[in-house]
């Protein structure tokens, strides 16, 4: 006899909620995160979402409609799973539902747009703003000035349908919530958003500008791709076959800056942090939680490791990851907690805390987060994560060796060592890597950053570190 797949109709989880918030990015780390805030917010039955895969269709959209939108959520401690069942997603739709999508967007009821498509998701040019020479940008911009309502292929070029979807509709104001792990991403997001709706007609990105808000976040959960063995320890634990199970670590946090015209539930009451600057955090959050897994990443899997975990265990890379983070925490501006915030030492502690924190969350073996995971799109990543330290570092005449190791270990990878390289400029960065380290580095470092690759101070630093580790390489 098979056991029973999780249902509404069969009493599990709450009534579907009729659907106020739409998502783009259908993904691990959106189920863990925004779907668990809105799942404890107090008002949760008022307030539904309906979520769209960024850039395929895979089977789990099938999966969880079957589930009707039902999936567990494993929260994985050092000592046991957590096991809960969450029912704020109340529709999944592939991406190519482009009708669902607009429709949607010409209901007035639908208060926030979240979205989780990465950095590399918004597709910005060297300038910042939308890469207008992309052959698919373009082929949006040609589909949306010919038929607003035809298909598009771009997350920036969808968020502009659904917006001239809901301008035509009359439907009202709005708020674009980004949710990637970028910083400024809510500027991030509206500076794309209104190339685009610009280049296709005036008047819309005059709408836009007048009608929907952008919300700047910092989000924190880490989420490991689930494997079958997690699907099997849900059933085994709730007696439920999930097909679609979602894995995290419990420790979770959201900040948010930014106007809610339309409304929006009480994140607040779950946890979320409402503040006038999410910078501090944003900053704490990027170098050292983010930094430090870029230099795990690509260090630790040169010398052997797997996972995150693995890494942390080891003593040269805890060492490591101790030198970045005495580089990095001076150059924080996290307020302190609590009533006498405003003494330096306080933010001091905090960061201390955070820090000891950030150690035992990394040292959870049972979390099985994969370096070569996190090794991904490091053309991206490394410039938010490490660099702005770095520049701070070298304008009071440093060369900082906790800074430079990670992008050593970096350019390392590009030449074949440690993680598999996957990344959305592999076909630029791979080649500069090439031939000897003398001439590499700074090639590699200038495509980082131009002033970065002409700095002989670094590259001198980078060249020898990159020795060490072609040596543990092998």
């Amino acid at each position: 006899m098979s056991s029973p797949r999780l249902s509404r109709t069969a009493g599990q989880g709450r009534a579907t909620a009729p659907v106020r918030l739409v998502h783009l990015g259908l993904g691990n780390f959106f189920r863990a995160h925004q779907c668990w805030y809105t799942e404890h917010a107090p008002d949760a039955a008022d307030w539904g979402i309906a979520a769209f895969t960024g850039t395929s269709s895979p089977p789990l959209v099938d999966e969880l409609n079957e589930q009707e939108g039902l999936y567990t959520l494993v929260s994985r401690a050092g000592d046991e799973d957590r096991f809960e069942v969450l029912s704020s997603l109340s529709r999944a739709h592939a991406v190519a539902d482009h009708d669902a999508w607009l429709r949607y967007f010409e209901a007035p009821e639908l208060a926030a747009v979240t979205i989780t498509v990465t950095e590399a998701g918004y597709l910005r040019g060297a300038g910042g703003g939308l890469d207008v020479g992309r052959p698919d940008v373009q082929a949006d911009i040609e589909a949306l000035r010919s038929d607003p309502t035809g298909l598009v292929r771009t997350a920036p070029g969808r968020l502009v349908a659904g917006i001239a979807a809901r301008r035509r509709a009359g439907a009202g104001a709005l708020a674009l919530v980004p949710c990637d792990n970028a910083p400024g991403n809510g500027a991030l997001a509206e500076q794309v958003v209104r190339d685009l709706a610009g280049l296709v007609h005036a008047d819309l990105a005059a709408w836009f500008r007048d009608s929907v808000t952008v919300v700047t976040t910092m989000v924190d959960r880490i989420t490991p791709r689930p494997t079958p063995q997690d699907a099997r320890t849900v059933l085994e634990r709730t007696g439920f076959d999930d097909r679609c199970p979602v894995v995290s670590e419990p420790f979770h946090e959201w900040v948010l800056s930014g106007a809610f015209p339309a409304g929006r539930p009480r994140w607040e009451d779950a946890g979320a942090t409402f503040t006038d600057d999410v910078t501090p955090y944003e900053h704490r959050k990027l170098w050292l939680l983010n930094g430090a897994h870029s230099l795990l990443a690509y260090a630790g899997s040169i010398r052997g490791h797997a996972t995150v975990a693995g890494a942390v265990a080891d003593e040269t890379c805890r060492s490591w990851l101790e030198e970045w983070w005495a580089v990095a925490s001076p150059h924080l501006d996290q307020p302190a907690a609590g009533a006498a915030a405003g003494a330096a030492g306080g933010a001091a502690a905090d960061v201390a805390a955070y820090r000891a924190a950030l150690l035992a969350r990394f040292a959870n073996a049972r979390m099985h987060d994969r370096l070569d995971r996190i090794a991904a799109d490091g053309s991206q990543k490394l410039p938010i994560r490490i660099l702005p330290v770095l520049r701070a570092e070298r304008a009071a005449g440093l060369v900082p060796a906790g800074a430079t190791r990670v992008l050593a270990a970096w350019v390392c990878h590009l030449r074949g060592l440690g993680a598999p390289i996957r990344d959305t400029r592999a076909a630029e960065v791979v080649p500069l890597a090439a031939g000897p380290l003398g001439a590499a580095v700074p090639r590699v470092l200038g495509a980082l950053d131009p002033a970065l690759g002409a700095d002989a101070d670094v590259a001198a630093m980078v060249v020898d570190q990159s020795e060490q580790f072609v040596q543990q390489g092998r």
